[in-house]
């Protein structure tokens, strides 16, 4: 065993250890879509007093982080996205009514004085309709003097003097029970430095009247309606009012109303109103079946791919599925140790990974399977080190596009979709070390055995292989006429865009704005009766289908939480026990939003590749590349359309899969053209192409039977949370490996026959220095010659 395989094998054993010690001393981090809760995106809004920027967005967060607290969530998380969105995360909570009650109160706090009782607004003259169109002074109640006219506790209307102190003077408020004194639950108030004499001097005031008068109460106001407004006790005297640190709000309270009294007035002045411009709720069964499901698809998949590879590379082959399985151990490893969220999507791009960890593999293994076939005389391991030698090229430019594509998902990205993005570099990266470090070592180490040397049908990479083989035989000249081929991807692409016209694209709540639920219930309910059922409750314009088995999913324009509820409420009529599976709600600024993001996302995607590709290789291939890549994005988003498939962003994220793994392809194809043209400048592009697109389809085919293998258990296993992420990539991968052959190439023909650029140059082999014309010599091979 060589010196660089001993390396590779000892880096290899200390990797895996680490990685087995952190899988059993450390559990992954679940998104909220697979553990189950509640998802908020809040929108923080400009106020009379401040600007939403990045300072008082993060002061607006600790406000919230207080509110929510006080509910009692198991480890919420808030956290700031960009300048001016706060995005909370409440783990185990289903019904977010009560949620978005206390992160909505946005107003600021204010304290006034009571002027004495008021008149309710429908007693009022001309309290039926406004005058002349004008509008009320307040929305929250009448004016009347200097502040508003608003019920108290009990509904009687009192006339508020003007705020005289505003929440942000509140130093804290707490809940306590006083069993000294007897008087329960109470309240008690601290204020800062100024404001504490303000509020002596207003409650001073208010000592000033009898007792039982509605002037010596003080009114605390919050978003328009009073929450509390206390006498001044007898005990205070006249203009003396209460110091900062005395105050106590005493009453009737439970405990859980003296908590949120407390709550409401150390939380309630945010320094920005917010607005919920996204929601999305997944309940834990959900999220436990998505666990379930994917971990069954996986191991499904790897089987049936670790089979085949098996059964096409034989020993090295089984050498490879051992590294593809250190590959899982290793990426799952990476994602526990960095943290690093698993949503669903993410779970879904960690199965994937499996299938396309054997790409390079794939790529070694048919790269040194020509080298034998070429050199019959040389050793079974310099076949694989030059195999090794040959396909990095094909291999590096192949995972860099599929980064480039995975960076977009995270920048570009929203929600679950940025984890699938992390989920897939990761995959790339170990999958990477897999092959060229875990699979080498061993492969090498299989090499040197005088077993393997002896029996050479054993190793996988002594024969050309059945596909090979069949197309040496025939021989067929797919290059002759580009063109043709460029008429069927027309044609193709002329069907798509056909039924993106004529069926159009059903867009998901996560572009249009609106609400999506699925409800779950205890009997079985179709679609008529449960439509039949919400008109009857005034949801007439609800999109009513089924989901998953025998589920309801109800999909309308703008409901908030409590319509919500009511519409589960009369669908549960129906169907007795209704269970809310899944909730998503976007505002329609966000899906706006969402869509233009989208879209910019593709364009960049586009861009990105290009740009790459043209550094890389000729212009002419690159634009070759992008043509196959367009093609493949228009007939993806066609064939939903035809289908009838929802497209949303976790469409978005298997699109820029579909587009990295089709550059992928394309890559390798034009790695293969331009290595062969620079050995034969003089012979016709057409024909150095077609070679080419022989020698690279057993490849081709090889890695996509792979994630073919994933994507089907992953389809039929998976359910309907990844049943049409699954549908886009088999779709998507399919053209893709039909396009990167027959749109890509073609294209770049076309574009030679104009194109005045000469023929790539040929690169001056390893190991061999200017002005010397010895070669490398194989590590194994003493120089002996007879």
């Amino acid at each position: 065993m060589t010196r660089a395989t001993t390396v590779r094998a000892v880096l290899a054993a200390a990797v895996l250890l680490v990685s087995v010690l952190i899988t059993l001393t450390m559990s992954p981090r679940l998104g909220l879509d697979l553990q189950g809760g509640t998802r908020m995106v809040l929108q923080a809004k400009d106020s009379d007093t401040a600007k939403a920027d990045r300072d008082s967005t993060d002061r607006t967060l600790e406000v919230l982080r207080q509110r929510i607290d006080s509910l009692g969530v198991a480890e919420p998380t808030l956290t700031r996205s960009g300048e001016d969105r706060i995005i909370v995360e409440l783990p185990d909570v289903q019904d977010p009514r009560k949620a978005a009650e206390v992160i909505g109160r946005t107003a600021q706090l204010s304290f006034h004085a009571v002027q004495g009782q008021g008149t309710p607004a429908e007693e009022k003259p001309g309290a039926s309709g406004t005058p002349s169109g004008e509008k009320p002074d307040t929305p929250g109640g009448e004016k009347s003097g200097d502040g508003p006219t608003l019920p108290d506790e009990q509904g009687r209307a009192l006339d508020l003097g003007p705020a005289r102190l505003s929440g942000a003077g509140v130093k804290d408020a707490t809940a306590a029970f006083d069993a000294q004194q007897g008087a329960g639950w109470t309240v008690s108030l601290d204020f800062h430095k100024d404001a504490g004499r303000d509020w002596t001097r207003l409650t001073g005031e208010a000592a000033c009247h009898q007792v039982q008068d509605d002037r010596r109460r003080v009114a605390i106001v919050l978003d328009e309606q009073i929450i509390s407004s206390p006498q001044v006790s007898p005990s205070v005297a006249c203009n003396a009012g209460l110091p900062s640190g005395s105050t106590q709000i005493t009453g009737s309270f439970s405990a859980d109303e003296a908590r949120e009294l407390a709550l409401l007035i150390k939380g309630g002045a945010l320094p920005l109103p917010v607005e919920i411009v996204e929601q999305r709720t997944v309940g834990p069964t959900l999220g436990a079946a998505a666990i379930d499901a994917s971990a069954r698809a996986a191991l499904i998949g790897a089987a049936a791919t670790a089979l085949f590879i098996t059964i096409v590379y034989r020993l090295f082959g089984a050498l490879a599925a051992v590294a593809l399985g250190a590959y899982g151990l290793i990426s799952y490893a990476a994602l526990v140790a960095l943290g690093v969220t698993l949503t669903l999507p993410g779970l879904a791009g960690f199965v994937l990974a499996i299938g396309m960890a054997v790409d390079a593999n794939v790529l070694v293994f048919e790269r040194a399977r020509e080298e034998h076939t070429q050199h019959p005389g040389r050793s079974l391991r310099s076949s694989l080190t030059a195999g090794f030698r040959g396909a990095w090229s094909a291999v590096a430019d192949s995972n860099v596009t599929t980064l480039i594509a995975a960076g977009l998902l995270f920048f570009l990205g929203s929600g679950p979709v940025k984890g699938f993005g992390v989920t897939l570099a990761i995959g790339v990266l170990a999958s990477m070390f897999s092959a060229l470090v875990i699979a080498r070592a061993l492969t090498e180490m299989a090499a040197g055995s005088r077993f393997v040397g002896d029996y050479r049908g054993v190793n996988g990479i002594s024969g050309p292989g059945r596909v090979r083989t069949w197309l040496n035989r025939r021989d067929p000249h797919l290059m002759r006429s580009p063109r043709r081929w460029l008429l069927i991807s027309s044609a193709l692409v002329a069907v798509a865009v056909l039924g993106i016209f004529v069926r159009g694209v059903n867009l998901g709540v996560e572009f249009t704005g609106g609400r999506l639920v699925e409800y779950s219930t205890s009997r079985p309910v179709d679609v008529e009766q449960a439509r039949t059922a919400l008109a009857g409750a005034g949801f007439g314009d609800a999109e009513v289908t089924t989901a998953g088995a025998g589920d309801i999913s109800v999909r309308t324009g703008k409901l908030d939480n409590d319509g919500e509820h009511a519409l589960r409420a009369a669908l549960a009529e129906e169907g007795g026990k209704t269970t809310k599976v899944r909730d998503e709600l976007i505002g329609p600024s966000l899906g706006d939003e969402l869509r233009r993001n989208a879209l910019i996302a593709l364009g960049i995607a586009v861009l990105v590749q290009l740009a790459y590709l043209a550094v890389r290789f000729r212009w002419t291939f690159a634009v070759g590349s992008v043509a196959a890549l367009v093609h493949d994005v228009i007939i993806l988003v066609g064939a939903f359309a035809w289908l009838g498939r929802t497209v949303d962003g976790i469409f978005l994220a298997a699109l820029l899969t579909v587009i990295g793994y089709s550059v992928n392809d394309s890559v390798v194809v034009f790695d293969r053209v331009r290595e062969l043209w620079a050995k034969a400048r003089r012979a016709p592009v057409a024909e150095v192409a077609n070679r080419a697109v022989l020698q690279t389809v057993p490849r081709t085919l090889n890695t996509g039977m792979g994630a073919l293998f994933i994507l089907t258990a992953l389809a039929v296993l998976g359910g309907d949370s990844l049943a049409d992420f699954a549908l886009a990539l088999l779709i998507g991968i399919c053209v893709g490996t039909y396009s990167s052959v027959m749109t890509a190439v073609p294209a770049a023909l076309v574009l030679e026959r104009s194109s005045k650029a000469p023929p790539p140059a040929r690169k001056r082999a390893p190991g061999r220095r200017s002005g010397t014309r010895t070669a490398r010599r194989d590590p194994l091979d003493n120089g002996a010659r007879v």
